[in-house]
């Protein structure tokens, strides 16, 4: 069978864990959806690779033999698509740069034009991801550097640096009770229905649902979505609120949606990120400076 190298890492991540919820935490991702793709795999390959019980989970003899091998391939090909990737961009002169929702906000344009004055006949090729994919394209090599919201799943795999950080605000339909004030704070809206993230995206969806900041407060969830145009909508039309940072009010707002400033959780980060194989890469490390460059003149 052709095996995804998501479904490799997903059993190498337990393997080395022992268990699905250490697993699903270091690979933010949920843990029923972990277990989906764990089943996925020993489905595709006719073998189970674990033994489960209460304690956790233990390699079987099929499972030893894959996890000698699957870390040296998974390796072998994550290195074999940068370089190819990144020759091909270097051919073309081209830095893809994958980014989510509004970027670095405003200091997104002078950046790149930064970038353009120092790399001259290069240009920064700009990629936006879905909501789904919160690295930007960067942990799959689908881009050279992103411009990023932390925390993102994979971080720890990447390097990253803080350029800014902004407070959240709180997005409703403007028919919503709450609208009419001022300031919210974020006790008074634990009990609503909220838009999320898809849940695979793990920390990335708690973070915008705010898990932390809940006490233990359990989460509604009235609509998954993926892309700013449908998670307006769907707050429009009142399947729920959401969390967003305090910029969304000036690149993401429409007839029927209001932006109000929220009290009791904590500010949201961008960072410039990009993969430990480019610390000597000199285009990705001059992108890097202009995005440290501009986080000082700010």
């Amino acid at each position: 069978m052709d095996v995804d190298t998501r479904l490799l890492r997903y059993f190498v991540a337990v393997a080395e864990e022992g268990s699905l919820t250490r697993a699903a935490e270091r690979l933010y991702v949920s843990q029923p959806a972990l277990t989906k793709q764990i089943r996925q795999l020993e489905a595709g390959l006719g073998a189970d690779l674990f033994t489960r019980s209460r304690t956790g989970m233990t390699l079987t003899e099929p499972g030893r033999a894959l996890a000698e091998r699957a870390p040296a391939l998974l390796a072998g090909w994550e290195r074999a698509l940068r370089e190819t990737r990144s020759a091909a961009s270097r051919a073309a002169r081209v830095l893809r740069v994958g980014f989510i929702a509004s970027a670095a906000n405003e200091a997104t344009q002078p950046i790149i034009a930064e970038f353009a004055r120092r790399r001259p006949g290069w240009r920064a090729e700009m990629r936006q991801a879905a909501w789904s994919n919160p690295s930007a394209g960067l942990a799959d090599a689908d881009v050279d550097v992103a411009l990023v919201r932390l925390p993102f799943p994979g971080q720890d795999a990447l390097r990253v640096t803080v350029l800014f950080s902004e407070p959240r605000c709180v997005v409703l339909p403007e028919s919503h009770p709450f609208a009419a004030r001022e300031v919210i704070t974020f006790r008074d809206l634990r009990d609503e229905p909220f838009v999320a993230a898809p849940p695979d995206t793990g920390r990335w969806r708690e973070y915008w649902l705010a898990t932390d900041e809940r006490d233990g407060h359990p989460v509604r969830v009235g609509a998954v979505t993926e892309q700013p145009d449908d998670w307006l909508s769907a707050i429009a039309n009142g399947y729920g609120i959401a969390l967003a940072p305090e910029s969304a009010a000036r690149f993401y707002t429409r007839p029927g949606v209001v932006h109000r400033p929220v009290t009791g959780v904590s500010p949201s980060s961008v960072g410039v990120a990009w993969a430990p194989a480019d610390d000597d890469n000199p285009v990705v490390q001059d992108f890097v400076r202009c995005c440290r460059e501009r986080r000082v003149a700010t």
